[in-house]
């Protein structure tokens, strides 16, 4: 996944710093969205060992008793070019759990990079199983997410893909908590095959350290931005390392002060109503975008944590 720092070294000379640290405010909630069902290395497992990495990550929400919506890649769901019947089964895990799917497009395209009619097929083709899925539920999908978090290259394309998307009923799901946890995740995986039980623990310890850092970041950039907690929205993958991390994960948060909320309760939030002006650049988050918005600039954002390079060089990553 491509991310925000794409944009910020154009911003840095631009003005002076400012340091980050504790929030002051209490009341902390946070909202856990999931993206790349059903499991953001589909193309490279078999079906058992996707259901094994799937329910194993699906026990783990189950006992730490959040609320997760999550959104998926409809190709992710075909094997040989075809949708996979027992694929599609193991999506259907997640709403048999009493979690909600939203849109994540067919085949995960940028809307920064493709023509808006492409963008628009993409979209339409990737509600069609889960809009499958909901029949039973007497219900039709809600949320969409955009891939990248990007929201369209300019103004214009901006404006016609969130019409597009209000003509069908979607909810934007925005992300204030973003981060690298996909470094993480490739990282974790090629430890898995060296099979290095001690680089897959370092690797997951790291991921929780890291997941503190941006947490923090994004506290400080909230309490900055409205002098008080909002309502925050983490973004995170279905992959094998949250499939063993999330109760750390859950642990860390808790930990910082935070209680978890849905999706929907999130977005109850005022601060989701901000102004929002950002287009292109790199997939941000929203509290990074509204601070654009309001003109800040440069150092201001210069405290957003980066994944050490030694997980990056593990995972094959030139940059975030």
């Amino acid at each position: 996944m491509l991310r925000r720092h794409s944009i910020i070294p154009f911003l840095l000379f631009l003005i002076t710093g400012i340091g980050f640290g504790q929030s002051t405010f209490s009341g902390k909630t946070i909202a856990v969205t999931m993206d790349d069902l059903p499991l953001n290395i589909a193309s490279r497992v078999t079906n058992s060992e996707m259901r094994e990495i799937v329910e194993r990550l699906l026990e783990k929400i189950k006992q730490e008793k959040t609320s997760v919506t999550a959104f998926v890649n409809e190709s992710k769901l075909e094997a040989n070019g075809k949708r996979d019947p027992e694929r599609v089964a193991i999506l259907k895990l997640w709403l048999d759990a009493g979690f909600d799917l939203g849109n994540h497009t067919y085949g995960h395209k940028s809307e920064n990079e493709v023509s808006v009619a492409e963008a628009k097929e993409d979209i339409l083709k990737g509600e069609r199983t889960i809009k499958e899925l909901f029949v039973d539920q007497n219900k039709k999908p809600k949320y969409f997410r955009h891939p990248f978090l990007h929201t369209g290259r300019d103004s214009i394309t901006r404006a016609t893909m969130y019409q597009f998307l209000d003509s069908l009923g979607y909810t934007v799901a925005p992300v204030t908590v973003d981060n690298a946890e996909w470094i993480f995740s490739a990282a974790y995986d090629k430890a898995l095959a060296k099979n290095d039980l001690d680089l897959m623990r370092s690797v997951g310890q790291q991921y929780i350290s890291y997941m503190r850092s941006e947490l923090k970041y994004f506290e400080w950039m909230s309490d900055t931005l409205f002098h008080r907690p909002i309502r925050q929205i983490l973004l995170i993958h279905s992959n094998r390392l949250n499939s063993f991390y999330y109760p750390a994960l859950c642990s860390m948060i808790r930990a910082e002060g935070y209680s978890f909320i849905s999706l929907e309760e999130a977005l109850k939030d005022e601060a989701y109503q901000s102004r929002n002006t950002f287009y292109g650049g790199g997939g941000i988050s929203w509290l990074e975008r509204w601070a654009i918005t309001r003109g800040y600039k440069g150092a201001f954002f210069s405290g957003d944590p980066s994944a050490p390079q030694s997980i990056m060089d593990l995972a094959g990553v030139k940059s975030e």
